[in-house]
């Protein structure tokens, strides 16, 4: 019998596999990663890319630097299942047709400001009407219709994207360069940390929010009404008929509106309330409890069939909670999905509506040369 010689380094491995027994297969850990590729141009002819953020456990959330959008979140049910959990679309031509800002940072001011006025400094400015009698999200073109530079900060734990938007003195109104930067960063424990820091050169108003609509059976699978809801909020803003809060803090004890405990989404949403009347259902501001500038609970949201949760973490002092009630079929998402009324629900962490006109509000403004920090963060898991 002849025998040949084998190199060192495969006499070692074949010792390697005698002493472990049967060959294994080697598994090699995922670290975190950043995707980037084109998705087209802005209608001022800027280039638009996407950017898909993934880590170790295989979720995976994709935004784009048109409007800071969360495109898709990709994350497991209770057996392994993956799916996408924001509503959107599949190519940036259906973001510029028109949408009720799925996935987008929305500012200078998120929410509405009354009779698009406010008074800072003895000086009344005047903001765009584009929501009845109301300024909306910033106005007619606000923060979720530019166009974000763009840095990845990812590392082997997190892949974190940084995107920054100089919005200059007397946009839509608004007085002040103001500078907001937006940190999105997903953690190896599948949570979606948005950071954001506002700098400005005069004294203005700003309340910079994250609008994901989330269906955590899939985007495009039915409604949102099965899905369990607790949030940490003993009272909320209620508003009049233009949704505009009053200014009155109320207690949500013995009304539709306490989710002090976990309950669905639609056990209550059609009951006779003037409340849910002026709101189509739920689209109010919650006052959370905790310290304003502490990262604290605020809400979670189970959906029962798939075992996907979503808790938030947030240091503003409210949260608006949407329930889709707009939404009316005439919106073809991802994927050929129709979006119909109620397929999504929003969880916009925030100051609150109107607080430019409402001394008594938490203030929602900005010094000149200081600077305002906020984080918000989306855990997944699943039950």
């Amino acid at each position: 019998m002849r025998w040949r010689m084998l190199a060192a380094p495969a006499i070692l491995a074949m010792a390697a596999l005698t002493a472990c027994g049967p060959a294994q297969e080697v598994r090699v850990e995922k670290k975190a990663m950043m995707k980037k590729q084109a998705f087209g141009k802005s209608p001022d002819g800027q280039a638009v890319d996407l950017y898909t953020l993934s880590n170790k456990n295989g979720v995976e959330i994709a935004i784009m630097s048109y409007g800071a959008i969360i495109v898709s979140i990709r994350v497991p049910d209770r057996t392994g299942k993956f799916a996408d959990v924001v509503l959107g679309f599949d190519s940036l031509d259906g973001y510029l047709k028109g949408h009720p800002y799925f996935g987008a940072v929305v500012g200078r001011y998120g929410n509405r400001i009354a009779k698009g006025k406010f008074t800072l400094n003895g000086q009344t400015y005047t903001l765009a009407k584009n929501n009845g009698e109301n300024s909306l999200h910033g106005g007619l073109k606000g923060f979720d219709k530019q166009v974000w530079p763009a840095k990845d900060l990812t590392n082997d734990d997190n892949a974190s994207l940084q995107l920054v938007y100089l919005s200059k003195d007397g946009e839509e109104g608004y007085p002040g360069n103001l500078t907001t930067t937006v940190t999105y960063t997903l953690t190896a424990t599948d949570e979606l940390k948005i950071e954001y820091a506002l700098d400005t050169d005069k004294d203005t108003v700003a309340n910079v929010t994250n609008h994901s609509y989330f269906n955590l059976a899939g985007q495009g699978e039915g409604d949102v009404l099965g899905h369990e809801v607790h949030l940490n909020a003993d009272r909320f803003t209620p508003v009049d008929t233009t949704l505009i809060p009053p200014g009155e803090l109320r207690k949500v004890s013995g009304t539709p509106f306490d989710f002090t405990r976990s309950r669905p989404i639609g056990e209550r949403i059609g009951m006779n309330d003037e409340q849910l009347t002026f709101g189509k259902g739920y689209d109010h501001n919650w006052v959370l409890n905790g310290t304003p500038g502490t990262l604290e609970f605020a809400a979670r949201v189970q959906e029962p069939k798939s075992g996907r949760t979503l808790e938030v973490f947030t240091t503003e002092p409210g949260i608006q909670f949407y329930t889709g009630n707009f939404l009316d079929g005439t919106l073809t998402g991802k994927g050929g999905k129709v979006y119909k009324q109620r397929y999504g629900f929003c969880l916009e962490t925030q100051h609150f509506p109107d607080s430019p006109n409402k001394p008594s509000f938490p203030s929602a403004v900005i010094k000149a040369g200081t600077r305002y920090q906020s984080t918000t963060v989306f855990r997944f898991t699943a039950r």
